[in-house]
């Protein structure tokens, strides 16, 4: 894996570019990043696609599975007035596992996964936020990193190295930590060699015996500061549903709580604060109850983001995404045409016979507001177990069974809100 910049002109607009390299490929980086330029200087100005899978260079057909110009939004893109960081990367295929505490037990404690992963490709694209949600994420650990390596004085400028995304269940909080961690072992590999990712089972560590669970959680951070210790690596500890292990000491001294919970908070502040030291570590948590976290724990947070259903647009690009994936398996055949949704403002959403179908698909949106990200990436496939039932179908009748799956789901949410 490796980053490096290079300018294509003056101005600086500064591009990641994000070439995948087939597992098996044996080339130098420094030969892809040649052939990675050449089909750039082929395509200067970008309108719409900024991902090649296909090339005419056999050295890319051999090579390299994928070219992207991540995180573009504006169209058209000049390349030459762009400085290119070029990140080549494979993917580790090994998959999770498993990260035991107890020599004389099972006691699965977390999974560990090492980065770039297999298993977290793709996940980055696919989720569709309100803009600047992402990149706001990936600026944050860029100026963690960067304040680091200045050694710039932490008791005088402080910051944590903890992020907390809060909200309803089903907007991608969890997925969004791991593609986070996959995209910014990307972008620093030219600074780390590798990144770990361990996903910490918070229930596993409340122990069947009382006051226990401290002493286990201090036994996990102790796993995970070996991990630290090596500095090649870029460490990336997620804990999911935080209040579990972070359940507010005000609620515990109430009563309401088992006392055990305050040792598991006590333990797991002091671990943050003393991991804080290091500088190749990143704590990613996620909560759908945030009024149950401690106060303490809120405020050793860096960033707090709310991650919330998406908007219209969203849902609009998570259906376009899907539609184009379907379409590319042949299950929505032929192949038609579908505007962005920034292709159907600039067209003020004039109806004409080429923009019909797109504006149907953004009725559908319309009547999809307040469905959470997981949901809507289940519809497509509501729609066509429930309403079409046979194999490939033409985009009018999907887009059809797809109007009615939201109907459906909208029916049987209001059900369960009246029975209860």
């Amino acid at each position: 894996m490796e980053g490096e910049r290079m300018e294509m002109g003056n101005q600086k607009t500064n591009i990641n570019v994000e070439v995948h390299v087939k597992s098996q490929s044996t080339a130098k980086l420094s030969v892809v990043r040649t052939h990675v330029l050449a089909l750039l200087r082929c395509h200067i100005v970008v309108f719409s696609n900024c991902k090649w899978t296909e090339f005419d260079d056999e050295f890319l057909k051999k090579h390299v599975e994928s070219v992207v110009l991540a995180d573009v939004t504006e169209m058209p893109l000049d390349l030459q007035s762009c400085a290119l960081t070029i990140h080549i990367f494979t993917l580790n295929e090994d998959g999770a596992s498993t990260l035991c505490l107890e020599d004389d037990e099972e006691l699965s404690a977390a999974n560990q996964w090492l980065l770039p992963a297999a298993e977290f490709h793709g996940i980055w694209e696919s989720l569709v936020y309100e803009t600047g949600v992402k990149t706001q994420l990936l600026d944050y650990v860029t100026t963690m990193i960067y304040f680091s390596d200045k050694k710039v004085d932490s008791s005088l400028v402080s910051w944590n190295r903890v992020v907390l995304l809060h909200g309803p269940p089903g907007t991608g909080k969890t997925s969004l930590c791991k593609a986070l961690a996959q995209k910014l072992s990307i972008r620093l590999s030219s600074r780390y060699s590798y990144g770990q990712f361990v996903e910490i089972n918070s229930h596993s560590l409340f122990s069947k015996w009382f006051s226990e669970s401290g002493k286990l959680v201090t036994k996990m951070f102790q796993k995970i500061q070996q991990l630290i210790d090596d500095k090649e690596a870029l460490v990336f500890v997620l804990m999911d549903e935080v209040e579990s292990l972070t359940a507010s000491r005000n609620a515990s001294q109430a009563g309401t709580e088992p006392s055990d919970a305050i040792r598991v908070v006590n333990a797991v502040l002091t671990q943050l604060d003393q991991i804080k030291r290091h500088s190749n570590v990143v704590i990613l948590t996620t909560s759908n109850v945030t009024e149950k976290i401690d106060l303490a724990f809120v405020d050793r947070a860096d960033i707090k983001q709310y991650i919330g259903p998406p908007s219209v647009n969203g849902i609009y690009s998570i259906y376009l995404s899907c539609l184009e994936e379907l379409m590319k398996c042949q299950i929505v055949y032929p192949r038609e045409q579908l505007f962005t949704i920034f292709e159907l403002e600039t067209m003020d959403f004039a109806a004409s016979e080429v923009s019909e179908h797109s504006l149907y698909l953004r009725d559908i949106a319309l009547k999809s507001r307040g469905m959470s990200g997981r949901a809507l990436r289940k519809l497509p496939f509501l729609a066509h177990a429930l309403f079409v039932k046979t194999g490939a179908v033409s985009l009018v009748r999907f887009l059809e069974a797809l109007d009615q799956a939201v109907v459906k789901h909208k029916e049987e949410e209001n059900n369960l809100v009246n029975s209860v």
